[in-house]
């Protein structure tokens, strides 16, 4: 089955920002990708200047316009699409970095709540956002069962883990990756990692240009680096074979190799 990562600069007007998503959607689906990814802020570009309260005022519902468009896109072009939105919350001047897993009949069949906000490096998203509290199940998709991660929580190592051991046989992390001293060597060696330790494909649809690196991934469960797509705005597209998962599992158990029955008992 092809994948189609999409790549781009979003702009801070969610508007024009649509209009491309929508675009890329119908030119991925008339490259019959059956499956298409965006990368997370997707919705718009917000600086530091941007207040926590106008950002909020920004922000949608699942059954916003913003999803809604490109769900009735995905309805049309018979494809499935996972993107990231500004999420409102009901908590006052916060809003959650939520992402989500379309199904080729316009249907919203997974929503997953950021969980680790970036607090580090220079950065506070939680002066803004609002932490998810729990880790969204594995969603089943024609690309295979898909678990959801946002960007920072590739950093843990924890989590992908669950995902892994719940049945994920590709893990999908929307990103905007800030640049930064060894940002990109961070990058690339954290996406290769959750790939290796947990036998399978990790799909990491980047934002490029503003503060992020781009750098788009697609990594097999064996480590390979299958598409990059450096700093280039667009698409990427690549095969996914579901019997990779399955033989690197075979070759390389290490999700039946763990100790679960030892681990719990370290104490700090």
């Amino acid at each position: 089955m092809k994948a189609a990562v999409v790549q781009f600069k979003a702009s801070t007007n969610k508007e024009i920002n649509l209009k491309k998503i929508i675009s890329y959607i119908q030119k991925a689906a008339s490259k019959n990708a059956t499956l298409c990814a965006f990368p997370e802020f997707m919705m718009f570009y917000t600086n530091s200047t941007q207040t926590p309260k106008q950002l909020a005022s920004l922000s949608e519902t699942i059954t916003g316009n913003f999803v809604n468009t490109i769900a009735k896109t995905a309805k049309e072009n018979r494809i499935q699409v996972v993107g990231s939105f500004y999420e409102k919350s009901r908590k006052k001047d916060r809003v959650y970095d939520t992402s989500f897993v379309i199904d080729k009949t316009g249907k919203v069949i997974s929503t997953y709540r950021k969980i680790h906000l970036y607090d580090a490096l220079g950065f506070r998203e939680s002066d803004k956002m609002a932490s998810g509290s729990k880790i969204a199940k594995p969603v089943k998709t024609t690309l295979g069962k898909v678990g959801m991660m946002i960007c920072y929580d590739l950093r843990f190592p924890e989590m992908s883990r669950s995902l892994a051991a719940a049945g994920s046989e590709i893990l999908i992390a929307p990103s905007a990756w800030v640049k930064g001293n060894m940002k990109e060597e961070h990058w690339i060696t954290i996406n290769k990692t959750r790939a290796i330790e947990n036998g399978c494909y990790v799909i990491a649809p980047d934002q490029v240009g503003n503060i992020y690196c781009g750098r788009s991934l697609v990594v097999d469960p064996y480590g390979k680096i299958l598409l990059d797509m450096k700093k280039k705005q667009g698409i990427g597209y690549i095969d996914i074979d579901l019997k990779k998962v399955e033989k690197t599992r075979k070759i390389l158990p290490l999700l039946k190799n763990r100790r679960t029955d030892v681990y719990p008992t370290l104490k700090a």
